[in-house]
C-alpha cells in the first residue's frame, strides 16, 4: 500500500513494485538520494518521503525528469529490545506520557505511525537516553492536548507526586497545543517541589522531515541529569535548527506558532537556560533559580475553580457575553483587553451605549463576588491600569490588573486560587508573585 501520494506516482511505484519500506533509488537534477520510502501524512503529494541512512527523512519534489529506481527491500526483522541494566552511578529519571508524537515511530510494513511506552522501546529509539540515566516510564493517557482538561492536569500532579522522592527528575512527553496551560498549572499545583519536572512535545511528528522530538527529549533528560535544577519547565528547540534547546519557565512560555520547531517563546522574561543537543554543554541564562533539594517536602494543591472564564473583547463587543457569566454565577473572569488592559466601558456617542453596559456589568459581578482581572491581548509587556481613565475607571469597581502574566496563565492561576483558598486570599496572592509567573522587571 502506498499511502499519501498522488495517482501518478502511485502508478509508477505499482510499476516498479515499490511499496512503503522499499529501499528506493532517486536521481534529480544530477543528484542522488537513496533511502526507504515513507508514507505521506500530509501536504504535497507530488513530493516523495524517504528517510536517509542517517536516520534523517526528506522530501524530493517529483518531476518528469525526476528517476526512480528499486534497490530492494527494508529488512523488517524486529530487533530485539536493549536489556536496561540499573546504574547506581546515574541518576534515574521517570517519563509519563500523556499523548502528541514524541514517542511514535513508523511501522514500514504498513506504513502507520505506532506509540511506544515501555522503556526499553524508548531506548531502543533513543539510545543516548541509556547513557545519561536510569529510565522508567508510564502512560497515563493517550490524548490530543486540544482535548485536556484541568481534571487531567491532576493526574499529572498527583502521579508526580506519588514518584517525586523516589527519582532524580520527571519528563511529560504531551502534545504542543494546550502544553502552556499544563505547565503553568502544574506549577501552581506542586508547591515546594524537590526536583525537575520537565515538560517536552514535538511539533514534527517522527513521519516528516526535520522531526524533533528526539532532541526535545534527549535535551530534556540532560538538564535533569547535569544540573540542580527544580521546579517545572518546558524544554523545547530554541531555534528552527538542530543546536539547542531552551528551557523556559512554565508560568512564562506560549505557544507562538502553529507549526515552527522553534514555536515555544519565553513570555515577559528570559529563558531558564540553553541545552546544546550534540555538544557536552548547558549554560544557565538565569542564577535565582528553584534548586534541587530532596529533604524538601513536595506540598500538592490541585484544586481548581471550574467558574472561570476568559473573555476576549473586541471593537463591537456584545454585552449579553458579559450577562451570560454573570447568569451562570461564575467566580473568576480574566479579561483579554487592548493595549495596557482596558475594556471598552466608555459612552461618548449614540453608539457607544453598549460599552456603558459592559461597565454595569462588571461592577455588578465584583458587587456580586466575582473576582475579575484584566490581561492584555498584545501578550508583551505590562497591564498597568492607572495609565489612562479607562483603567483608572476599572480598578474603581474593583478589577486587577494582571502585571506582565500573559492571559492563559493569569486564567490558570485565577481557577487554582479560586479552588484552593478563600475570596479574599485570593484578592492578595493574585498580586503576589508565587511561581515566577510575574516579573520584577518585564523585558
Amino acid at each position: 500500500m502506498v499511502q499519501g501520494y498522488s495517482t501518478k506516482l502511485i502508478k509508477i511505484f505499482k510499476e516498479k513494485n515499490i511499496g512503503i519500506g522499499s529501499k528506493i533509488k532517486i536521481i534529480k537534477d544530477n543528484e542522488i538520494y537513496e533511502g526507504i520510502l515513507m508514507p505521506r501524512i500530509e501536504g504535497d503529494n507530488e513530493i516523495i518521503i524517504i528517510k536517509l541512512e542517517n536516520g534523517y527523512n526528506i522530501g524530493i519534489k517529483y518531476n518528469e525528469n525526476t528517476k526512480i529506481e528499486k534497490l530492494g527491500e527494508v529488512n523488517i526483522s524486529k530487533k530485539p529490545n536493549p536489556i536496561q541494566n540499573f546504574d547506581k552511578n546515574k541518576p534515574t529519571i521517570f517519563i509519563l506520557h500523556t499523548g502528541g508524537t514524541i514517542a511514535s515511530k513508523v511501522d514500514y510494513r504498513t506504513g502507520g505511525v505506532e506509540a511506544s511506552f515501555e522503556p526499553e522501546d524508548l531506548i531502543a529509539m533513543f539510545p543516548e537516553l541509556a547513557e545519561i540515566a536510569n529510565i522508567k516510564s508510564k502512560l497515563i493517557r493517550r490524548m490530543f492536548s486540544e482535548d485536556m482538561r484541568f481534571e487531567h492536569h491532576q493526574i499529572m500532579a498527583r502521579e508526580i507526586a506519588k514518584i517525586a522522592n523516589e527519582v532524580d527528575g520527571i519528563i511529560i512527553t504531551h502534545g504542543t497545543d494546550t502544553l502552556h496551560y499544563t505547565s503553568a498549572s502544574l506549577a501552581f499545583m506542586l508547591e515546594d517541589l524537590p526536583i525537575p519536572v520537565i515538560i517536552v512535545g514535538s511539533q514534527r511528528s517522527s513521519d516528516r522531515p526535520s522531526a524533533d522530538s528526539a532532541m526535545n527529549l534527549i535535551c530534556a533528560a540532560k538538564f535533569i541529569a547535569r544540573t540542580d535544577f527544580a521546579g517545572v519547565a518546558v524544554c523545547m528547540h530554541a531555534t528552527t535548527n538542530d543546536d539547542f534547546c531552551y528551557i523556559l519557565h512554565a508560568c512564562k512560555v506560549r505557544k507562538m506558532h502553529t507549526s515552527s520547531r522553534d514555536a515555544f517563546k519565553p513570555i515577559n522574561a528570559s529563558p531558564i537556560a540553553k541545552v546544546w543537543f550534540k555538544e557536552d554543554k548547558i549554560e544557565f541564562l538565569m542564577n535565582d533559580y528553584f534548586k534541587k533539594d530532596k529533604k524538601r517536602e513536595l506540598k500538592l494543591k490541585d484544586k481548581f475553580e471550574e467558574k472561570v472564564a476568559i473573555v476576549k473583547f473586541y471593537p463591537g463587543f456584545d454585552e449579553k457575553i458579559l450577562e451570560f457569566y454573570e447568569k451562570e454565577g461564575y467566580k473568576g473572569i480574566v479579561l483579554e483587553g487592548f493595549g495596557l488592559g482596558q475594556v471598552p466601558i466608555n459612552e461618548i456617542d449614540e453608539y457607544t451605549h453598549h460599552n456603558k453596559k459592559n461597565f454595569e456589568i462588571l461592577k455588578r459581578m465584583n458587587e456580586k463576588g466575582c473576582i475579575i482581572v484584566a490581561s492584555s491581548q498584545t501578550i508583551f509587556g505590562r497591564v498597568n491600569l492607572n495609565v489612562y481613565s479607562t483603567g483608572r475607571d476599572m480598578q474603581s469597581i474593583g478589577i486587577i490588573g494582571c502585571e506582565d502574566m500573559h492571559p492563559e496563565t493569569a486564567y490558570v492561576k485565577l481557577k487554582w486560587l479560586l479552588g484552593n483558598y478563600e475570596k479574599e486570599k485570593v484578592k492578595e496572592l493574585f498580586k503576589q508573585n508565587l511561581r515566577g509567573e510575574i516579573s520584577e522587571r518585564t523585558l
